[in-house]
């Protein structure tokens, strides 16, 4: 009994670590600038807490074999080390801190780095349950929006004021997310009711949207392609319906889409 529950576990940590060596159930194509850095922080995550599980599960499976119960004497009080304690309290303290440390650094890079002056700028607003896209236009300028004169019946989704000039060549669309590749995009959230999360994994981009702040990301799509916006975060009953498309096209694709939707 004793070396078969040794092999279980033995086996457990062979699986386990074929299964990550053979990247199986693994995270979706990258298609971002900056997921490469996220990426080799969490491979260098897993790898180092992959081989401690290993060399732990392969000691504890040998443990259970060697000092099995042969039904011999009697059990043996055995002090605890504080030299042996102290080492590896320290060793993992140092490797998860380190790992803390680059990890933050990662994301700091990423989250606090402003895009590019020359960014395009794309206001998505979540609302239950779709994501309400805007674009400025040729002059540059959103368009001033007031709650009031929200009016799902009439389209206007996000209460955009007939009366502001800069408006007037807004272009609106509501699930649907066009982008163009090899550019750098910022992304303005807003959300009209609760908490919602703009998620979008082949990018390695997800943000919250807070009722009442205009939140800021920002990502460079490197291939062409269609990519679902998900809702990260369970924001009512139908929130499995919040989902998006998010269209990566070549410049022209992009500019020939903006026409398309302005002449709607």
């Amino acid at each position: 009994m004793a070396f078969s529950l040794g092999v279980f576990f033995w086996l457990m940590a062979i699986i386990t670590v074929a299964i990550f060596l053979g990247r199986v159930w693994w995270m979706p194509e990258l298609a971002s600038v900056h997921g490469a850095a996220i990426d080799q922080q969490l491979i260098l995550t897993l790898a180092i807490a992959g081989i401690a599980f290993f060399l732990a599960q392969l000691g504890l499976g040998y443990l259970i074999w060697r000092y099995r119960g042969r039904g011999e004497g009697r059990a043996d009080y055995w002090h605890e080390n504080p030299k042996m304690e102290v080492g590896w309290t320290v060793a993992t303290a140092v490797v998860f801190l380190g790992l803390a440390i680059q990890g933050n650094r990662i994301w700091t890079q990423y989250v606090l780095a402003a895009p590019p002056a020359d960014a395009l700028t794309v206001e998505v607003t979540g609302q239950q349950f779709a994501w309400n896209v805007r674009y400025a236009g040729p002059d540059g300028r959103f368009g001033r929006t007031d709650p009031r004169l929200i009016r799902d019946a009439d389209a206007n989704f996000l209460g955009l004021d007939p009366k502001d000039p800069a408006g007037n060549d807004d272009i609106m669309t509501q699930n649907i997310m066009a982008v163009p590749v090899n550019r750098p995009v910022r992304v303005l959230l807003k959300t009209k009711d609760v908490t919602h999360s703009f998620f979008v994994p082949q990018f390695r981009v997800k943000q919250d949207a807070v009722p009442g702040l205009a939140i800021t990301t920002h990502f460079t799509a490197t291939k062409t392609g269609e990519y679902e916006i998900a809702c990260a975060e369970l924001c009512g009953m139908q929130h499995y319906k919040m989902r998006g498309r998010l269209l990566v096209m070549t410049d022209a694709e992009y500019q020939a889409w903006l026409k398309q939707r302005a002449s709607l």
